[in-house]
C-alpha cells in the first residue's frame, strides 16, 4: 500500500485524513471544501450536481438537501442512499483536489460505532464499494481512538496500556459509545444512554436559547420546519459556539461570546448566538426536552454507572475521552467522579483523534500481516522444531522427575492397599489396575498445576533462543521487542513482567500442553509391557514382601511358579507392613525413573519428540500472533 486514509463519517460532522507509508509523522487532516471538520451534509442541485457540506445547507440552486443520516443506518433503509451519495462527493473532493489519484495501491479506513454488528459493518461497506472507493475497511470508532492514543506523542500512552484495561469514551454529535478495551481485546458496553446522548443535544439546547431570546424567533423556526438542513447549519454555528466557550470559561465569563448567523431563505434574516454562565448551566445541569426531563449531566453519569457495573473484568486503569464534547472540563470531571481511580485523558484534537487513528490502523494492519507473514514463514521452516527438539530431552526429564513419586504415592499406594485390603486378588493383576489408577490420576488438576512450573521454565531457554530470531521481523516492523518476547509472559520470578503462563499458553494452549505430555506419559506407561516401568517395581516390591512367607509354605522351587497366580490369603497379605511398601516405594523412585528416562531415550523418542516438538511449536506460533494482536491492537 501506497497510502492509507482514514474517513470518520460522523453524524453531524466528517473528517479525512491521509498517512504514506513512510510517514513518521501523524496522518494528515485532508482540507474537503476548504475545512478539516466538514458539515455530513449533501445537495443536489438542478443540473445534478452533487455538494457536500456546509455549502450544502444554503445553496441556492439545491433541490434536494440531506443530513443527519449516519445515526439513521441501522433503523432506515433510506439512510444508504443518503450514505453512500455523500460518500460519493467525498470522493469526488478528494480526487478533484488531487489528495486521491486513481489507481493508486491506497486504502480507506472507514469507523462505525462500536455497537456495530458485523452484519453491519459489512452492509456499511457496501456502500462505499458500490460509490467506487478503493478496498475498505470498517472498524470501530472507539478502536480507532485507542490507536490514536498509542501513536501519538502527546501524551504519554505507549504499549504498555494495552495489557491494561482501557475505557473509550467516544461522544460524538448524536450517541456516546463506550468500549472497554482489555489486551487489544473489545467489548461493546451497551447503555441506556448511548441511544441519544451527544453533542448534538448540547448544540440544540444552545439553539434554542438564540431562538427564544430572538424577536425574530418564531419566523426562524418556520424556516427550520421547511427547510432542516438550514436548521442543522445553525446547529453548527452553535457547535463552534459552544466549544468555543468551554475552551476558556474563566475568560467569557467577563466577555461576550458570540456569533451571527445569517440565514439566507427567502429573505435574508439575522441570528445571533451566543453562551454566557446561564446557557452553560442550562446546556449542562438542567432538564432537557430530548432526554426526557433529564439533564445531560443525569443521563450521561447514569450511563457511566451502567458502564461501571457492566464491566467483567478489572475496572479501567485509563479513561480515554475523544470527540469534540470531550474538551468540556465537565465531562472530564464526571468521568474521574465515576471513575476515581482511573487516569482521564483526552488529546490535543479530539475531533480528529478517531480520523487520524482510522489512517494510523491502515498502517499498523499492512504491518501486522507482514509481520504474521513472517512469522508462519519462521515456523514453517524447520528453525522452531530445531529449537524445541534440541531441548525435547530436558522437558523429558523434568516432567519424569515431577511426576513419578506423585505417582508412586498417589497411584501405586492405593493399588497396594486394595490388594492388601483382598480386593485385588492376585499379583499378576497389579498390571491392570495400575492402567487405571494411573490414568485416572494423570487427568487430575492436581497433575495439570504441578507440571505448569517445569513446562514454564523449560520455555524459558527455549524463548530466548527463539527470541533470537523473532527480533529481527519485530526491528523490521516497528514492534517493540519486549511486548514480544515470550520469556516476558512467563511467571518466573527474575522476570519484571509478571504474568501467570497460563494466562498467555492458557487456558487452550497452555493445558493442550501439558495435556499432549499427560497422554503421552499415559499412553507410555498404560497397555502392554510400558507398565512395567513402575508396576514391575510395585509389584516386585509387593512380591519381595510375600515370597519370604510363601517358601515356608510352598518351598522355593514351587513358590516362584505360583506366586504371581496366587490367591493369598488375606491374612498373609497383612503380614506385609504398609510402612514397610512405603519405605520401598522411596527406594524404587530412583530405580523407576533411571528406566523411565531409558526407554523415552531409545523406545519412545523419535515418535514422542515427533509430537511433541510439534504441537509445542505450534502453541508458540499462536502466542506470538497473540501478543502481536495486542501490540497492535487487533482490526477485525
Amino acid at each position: 500500500m501506497d497510502r492509507y486514509y482514514g474517513f470518520d463519517l460522523g453524524d453531524a460532522e466528517s473528517a479525512v485524513s491521509c498517512l504514506n507509508k513512510s510517514d513518521v509523522t501523524v496522518p494528515r487532516i485532508i482540507p474537503v471544501r476548504e475545512v478539516g471538520s466538514f458539515v455530513t451534509a449533501y445537495a443536489r442541485r438542478r443540473d445534478g450536481a452533487l455538494v457536500i457540506g456546509e455549502a450544502a445547507c444554503y445553496d441556492p440552486e439545491a433541490v434536494e438537501r440531506k443530513i443527519r443520516f449516519k445515526s439513521r443506518f441501522l433503523t432506515d433503509t433510506a439512510s444508504r442512499r443518503d450514505i453512500k451519495s455523500f460518500a460519493a462527493g467525498v470522493l469526488g473532493e478528494l480526487y478533484m483536489s488531487g489528495d486521491l489519484v486513481k489507481g493508486e495501491d491506497v486504502c480507506f479506513y472507514v469507523g462505525c460505532p462500536a455497537g456495530w454488528d458485523k452484519t453491519a459493518r459489512e452492509r456499511y461497506r457496501e456502500l462505499f464499494e458500490e460509490a467506487g472507493y478503493p478496498p475498505v475497511r470498517i472498524i470501530s470508532e472507539s478502536r480507532a481512538a485507542l490507536v490514536s492514543a498509542c501513536q501519538s506523542k502527546h501524551f504519554q500512552v505507549g504499549y504498555d496500556i494495552l495489557s491494561k484495561p482501557v475505557l473509550v469514551v467516544d461522544i460524538g454529535s448524536s450517541t456516546t459509545d463506550f468500549a472497554y478495551i482489555m489486551g487489544g481485546k473489545e467489548v461493546e458496553l451497551q447503555t441506556a444512554g448511548e441511544v441519544a446522548l451527544g453533542g448534538g443535544i448540547m448544540d440544540e439546547v444552545v439553539l434554542e436559547c438564540a431562538l427564544d431570546a430572538s424577536v425574530r424567533g418564531n419566523r426562524i423556526r418556520e424556516i427550520f420546519e421547511q427547510s432542516p438542513p438550514w436548521k442543522s447549519y445553525c446547529e453548527f454555528a452553535a457547535r463552534r459556539l459552544k466549544e468555543k466557550y468551554f475552551a476558556d470559561e474563566e475568560y467569557w465569563k467577563e466577555n461576550d461570546c458570540l456569533q451571527s448567523v445569517i440565514i439566507s431563505y427567502e429573505k435574508p434574516v439575522r441570528l445571533q448566538l451566543f453562551m454566557n454562565k446561564r446557557t452553560a448551566d442550562r446546556v449542562l445541569y438542567e432538564g432537557i426536552r430530548q432526554l426526557g426531563g433529564k439533564s445531560f449531566k443525569d443521563v450521561f453519569m447514569a450511563s457511566l454507572k451502567q458502564v461501571r457495573e457492566k464491566i467483567q473484568g478489572d475496572l479501567p486503569e485509563l479513561v480515554f475521552l475523544t470527540g469534540g464534547v470531550s474538551r468540556l472540563p465537565a465531562i472530564r470531571d464526571w468521568c474521574r467522579e465515576a471513575f476515581p481511580e482511573s487516569v482521564v485523558i483526552t488529546g490535543a484534537e479530539p475531533e480528529f483523534s478517531v480520523c487520524r487513528g482510522l489512517a494510523w490502523s491502515g498502517r499498523i494492519d499492512e504491518e501486522l500481516r507482514q509481520f504474521r507473514a513472517e512469522i508462519k514463514e519462521l515456523v514453517s521452516s524447520s528453525v522452531v522444531e530445531r529449537i524445541v527438539g534440541a531441548h525435547i530431552e530436558e522437558l523429558y526429564r523434568s516432567t519424569v522427575d515431577m511426576l513419578v513419586r506423585p505417582i508412586l504415592e498417589n497411584a501405586a499406594m492405593p493399588v497396594f492397599d486394595r490388594w492388601r485390603e483382598g480386593e485385588i486378588e492376585r499379583l499378576s493383576d497389579i498390571n491392570k489396575e495400575m492402567e487405571k489408577e494411573i490414568e485416572n490420576y494423570l487427568h487430575t488438576q492436581e497433575v495439570q498445576e504441578m507440571l505448569v512450573r517445569p513446562v514454564a521454565q523449560w520455555l524459558k531457554p527455549v524463548s530466548y533462543e527463539l527470541e533470537e530470531m523473532t527480533m529481527p521481523i519485530c526491528i523490521r516492523h516497528g514492534v517493540p521487542y519486549r511486548a514480544l518476547s515470550l520469556s516476558s509472559f512467563l511467571s518466573i520470578s527474575d522476570l519484571d513482567i509478571k504474568v501467570d503462563a497460563k494466562e498467555v499458553f492458557a487456558v487452550e494452549e497452555f493445558t493442550w500442553m501439558i495435556d499432549t505430555i499427560i497422554s503421552i506419559l499415559i499412553g507410555l506407561l498404560c497397555g502392554g509391557s510400558g507398565i512395567a516401568l513402575i508396576s514391575g517395581g510395585i509389584t516386585g516390591v509387593v512380591a519381595g514382601a510375600t515370597i519370604s512367607l510363601m517358601i515356608l509354605i510352598l518351598g522355593k522351587e514351587k513358590m516362584e511358579e505360583a506366586a504371581m497366580n496366587m490367591v493369598i490369603p488375606r491374612p498373609m497379605r497383612k503380614l506385609v507392613p504398609r510402612g514397610y511398601f512405603m519405605s520401598r516405594i522411596e527406594k524404587i523412585s530412583d530405580e523407576v525413573k533411571s528406566t523411565f528416562y531409558k526407554t523415552l531415550e531409545k523406545e519412545k523418542n523419535e515418535e514422542i519428540t515427533e509430537r511433541l516438538v510439534g504441537e509445542i511449536s505450534e502453541q508458540i506460533e499462536q502466542c506470538l500472533m497473540k501478543m502481536a494482536e495486542v501490540v497492535e491492537i487487533p482490526l477485525g
